[in-house]
């Protein structure tokens, strides 16, 4: 019923910039928070940044001043600007949004959380 469809991963070296994606298709109604995640080898997957409705955002201490978050109601999506990229920033980065679809307004559902398929981005010399 939601699909998160992320693209902007890749290889980039120390101290360059990316700049992450993901727009959400399907029958949604509404979308409360949207965010990124990342998870390394061998690591747990982590909050990277996360933005509600209102525009309020949140980001993980290693992050901060680095990355940006922001969301385009219009075009349910939300993007992750990244800078002064370090090695530790490789990881898998997963979008993530939690919304609810027409369907659910009719059952009652309260709203769900969606995933992304995930980028890779390496950032390495």
């Amino acid at each position: 019923q939601v699909q998160l469809v992320e693209s902007g991963g890749g290889l980039v070296q120390p101290g360059g910039s990316l700049r992450l994606s993901c727009t959400a298709s399907g029958s949604i109604f509404s979308i409360n928070t949207m965010g990124w995640y990342r998870q390394a080898p061998g690591k747990q997957r982590e909050l990277v940044a996360t933005i509600t409705s209102g525009s309020t955002t949140n980001y993980a201490d290693s992050v901060k001043d680095r990355f940006t978050i922001s969301r385009d109601n219009a075009k349910n999506t939300v993007y992750l600007q990244m800078n002064s990229l370090k090695p530790e920033d490789t990881a898998i980065y997963y979008c993530q949004i939690r919304a609810r679809t027409v369907p659910d307004i009719y059952s009652d559902t309260p709203p769900r959380d969606y995933w992304g398929q995930g980028t890779q981005v390496a950032v390495s010399s």
